[in-house]
């Protein structure tokens, strides 16, 4: 297994990602993600949407959000194959480096609460469950 090279998303894959989040990616308690909303994302900022490919494939991906003034992190997934093997640290790193670039100063994650395996790359990564604050959410669908 070689080294997956990191990189935005281009414009034809996005079709590979939603089929990649169906099989790697927590999907149980979200609506679903749709065409319109990645391609939305991509044309809005071509550099949010980070991906781990090996060999042409999708392994990975993490979408580093920057609103011009605060960072955030969603849809970090690696294919259940790559586990374990850095591919999730490589692209928070990579999403942390984005912000820093681009003159973040404090990042957040959306992680699912029940998702107990994901908790545990964000805290060897420095990430801290924020306990006075919620999450709420509407759609505007």
């Amino acid at each position: 297994m070689s080294e997956p090279i990191l990189r935005v998303a281009r414009s034809p894959e996005l079709p590979a990602v939603l089929d990649f989040w169906r099989t790697a990616a927590e999907n149980d308690s979200r609506p679903p993600d749709t065409r319109a909303a990645i391609e939305a994302l991509h044309a809005h900022d071509q550099g949010a949407l980070i991906l781990a490919v090996d060999e042409g494939r999708i392994v990975g991906t993490i979408i580093a959000g920057w609103d011009g003034w605060r960072c955030h992190l969603y849809r970090l997934a690696v294919a259940p194959d790559r586990r374990r093997a850095g591919v999730g640290g490589r692209l928070i790193a990579a999403a942390e480096e984005r912000f820093r670039s681009l003159g973040g100063t404090r990042v957040d994650a959306v992680v699912l609460d029940a998702n107990e395996r994901a908790h545990a790359i964000w805290s060897a990564y420095g990430y801290r469950r924020q306990g006075e604050w919620s999450r709420w959410v509407k759609p505007l669908s």
